[in-house]
């Protein structure tokens, strides 16, 4: 008898726990009153996280995009999460080989360049050029950027990707003489926007 006492009693608070946590949810409508919920309830694992719907595609973050709530219990714990921003941001996604003018000079910048050119339009595949002549650390990508947001990059390299009117499939040369960066770019997606949010995570151990 007492120990079925002690098991309705357990779950009464791990009830009341729970419907305490949702009711403070209900009533964080912005990230700063997101923020100040976590300075004053510090706890292991609870914090802000974001999505971006083009690159999160797990359940959770589909029910988040969908439903802006989500609960997600386990043996030892019980996780909640509420969508606190939400955002549609432009987004812009090529792909690049870049020289490093510190390491060449212009010449053989622009002779090396004209030769990959010359490859690509004979039929090799850009993403092999890349990994195999760019300098920069995503050529073990193929020279894919993935999607950015706005205010990723260089401004100028920025507002050229964003502004040029090339096609996809086009390629273009572009320099920053200053910052000795030199690229070849390909369009390979249009610009557009991608909706972001942020979530509230708390998480709530079980009694």
């Amino acid at each position: 008898m007492h120990k079925i006492s002690l098991l309705v009693l357990l779950l009464s608070i791990a009830s009341y726990s729970q419907e305490s946590i949702s009711r403070e949810l209900d009533s964080i409508l912005n990230i700063d009153q997101a923020e100040m919920y976590l300075a004053n309830n510090p706890s292991k694992g609870s914090k802000l996280i974001s999505f971006n719907e083009e690159k999160h595609k797990t359940t959770l973050a589909k029910e988040l995009f969908e439903r802006g709530r989500s609960t997600v219990e386990s043996d030892f714990k019980i996780t909640h999460y509420k969508v606190v921003e939400s955002n549609n941001n432009l987004h812009y996604r090529f792909s690049y080989i870049m020289f490093n003018g510190e390491n060449m000079s212009k010449s053989e910048i622009f002779t090396l360049r004209s030769q990959i050119m010359t490859k690509f339009e004979n039929g090799m595949p850009f993403n092999k050029l890349a990994m195999q002549y760019s300098e920069d650390s995503n050529a073990r990508r193929g020279g894919d950027s993935g999607w950015l947001k706005q205010g990723a990059l260089h401004p100028k390299i920025e507002d050229f990707i964003i502004t040029s009117p090339m096609s996809i499939g086009d390629l273009a040369t572009f320099d920053i003489p200053e910052n000795h960066m030199h690229y070849l770019i390909l369009k390979t997606h249009d610009i557009k926007y991608i909706k972001e949010i942020k979530a509230l995570k708390i998480v709530e151990k079980k009694n």
